[in-house]
């Protein structure tokens, strides 16, 4: 633990981490809260095939993940009502996206794959410990600036989110504002890649969030708490991976992320349960009929 830092890899892990981690906690915050998580889900699928577009056609795998998940996620928007993707959307582009994916997997196994025969498998399970100085200073330079954007943006579309008929009549750009933060959630989804992979994505995009929408109901004190547990869990798995070097880093991420759900999800279920007890519901007013459940 002493000369943990002392690796070049770990300080760029660790760099590279924390931009991402922030990234998608304030962003997967907005994605439970909007009951988008499934767009999440289907924008990680876009990262792969992108990512193995880029690389069947000879291009950095970077910019088809970048390319393909901001696009596919500005689409989404388009498609859906105003501004959001409904299941129907994301399931026609899912499917869609994942035939593409095996077309370039195809192409790609077959025609370039014997230069850099990893290369899929390092976008479906992450590579953070294998980042470059310059990659890591610009995951962290990324999430930093989706970080800045989300915040930019994050008043009108917490309103929107919450309300979207008062948001509409109060004049917020409703539609707009959807489209633009599926974009910034597939900015992060393609950054988060690098860390995570495109199969464990998801995990860092909601279990920090969901718990946070399980410690409290106060929408800014949600992001930070949010924020703050992506951050934590990142640092905790790379430190695990470390000492447990047979242990991939975006295992050990997603492994201490869904612990901390779970332990959110059992403390405040316990919580809710005890205060309950102690204060039960009240009986009904004089001349109002109590509930009554038929069973057949």
């Amino acid at each position: 633990m002493i000369t943990m830092f002392d690796h070049p890899f770990i300080q760029h892990a660790f760099l590279a981490g924390t931009g991402i981690a922030a990234a998608a906690g304030l962003v997967g915050y907005f994605l439970v809260l909007r009951a988008q998580v499934f767009t999440g889900d289907a924008l990680s699928h876009v990262a792969f095939t992108g990512a193995l577009a880029a690389l069947a056609t000879g291009i950095d795998a970077r910019v088809g993940l970048f390319a393909a998940t901001i696009a596919v996620g500005c689409v989404l928007g388009v498609l859906g009502r105003r501004g959001r993707a409904d299941d129907v959307v994301i399931g026609s582009v899912f499917a869609w996206v994942l035939g593409l994916g095996v077309l370039f997997l195809t192409l790609y196994t077959t025609r370039r794959s014997t230069g850099n025969g990893t290369a899929g498998v390092t976008i479906l399970f992450g590579s953070i410990f294998g980042l470059a100085a310059s990659h890591a200073w610009e995951a962290a330079v990324v999430g930093a600036a989706i970080c800045v954007a989300t915040v930019a943006i994050g008043r009108p579309l917490l309103f929107a989110s919450l309300d979207e008929a008062v948001a509409t009549a109060q004049g917020v750009p409703v539609r707009l504002l959807g489209i633009g933060f599926l974009g910034l959630v597939g900015a992060t989804t393609a950054e988060a890649t690098q860390a995570v992979g495109a199969l464990l994505l998801l995990g860092l995009l909601a279990a920090p969030a969901g718990a946070a929408h399980r410690l409290t109901t106060r929408p800014y004190h949600g992001m930070r708490i949010s924020v703050g547990l992506a951050v934590a869990v990142t640092w905790a798995g790379l430190t695990m991976s470390y000492l447990a070097p047979r242990v991939p880093p975006s295992f050990a991420i997603i492994a201490v992320a869904t612990a901390v759900y779970t332990a959110t999800l059992g403390a405040t279920s316990l919580t809710a349960r005890r205060a309950h007890t102690l204060h039960p519901d009240p009986p009904p007013a004089a001349g109002v009929p109590r509930q009554v459940t038929v069973s057949s």
